[in-house]
């Protein structure tokens, strides 16, 4: 995963993160894509996220991997 140092993440536009509103799970490319949904799903776990939330991030994450890869992310069933 590409290196985001604090002074990027500061200057990265709200769209880019998985819960815009609280500056959380940013994903300017496909490896922070993934990590948001991995970090999402062991916040779930914990009782830290909602299920709500964490489908938001699944859902941002995945079209951005869509998009690099031009093919649909896997979806976990549950």
């Amino acid at each position: 995963m590409a290196k985001l140092t604090t002074k990027q993440r500061k200057t990265l536009p709200s769209k880019v993160y998985g819960l815009p509103k609280q500056k959380k799970y940013p994903m300017p490319d496909v490896s922070h894509a993934r990590n948001a949904k991995a970090r999402a799903s062991q916040q779930i776990k914990k009782g830290n996220l909602t299920q709500a939330e964490k489908n938001k991030i699944d859902r941002k994450a995945n079209a951005i991997i869509k998009k690099a890869s031009g093919k649909p992310a896997p979806v976990k069933k549950k």
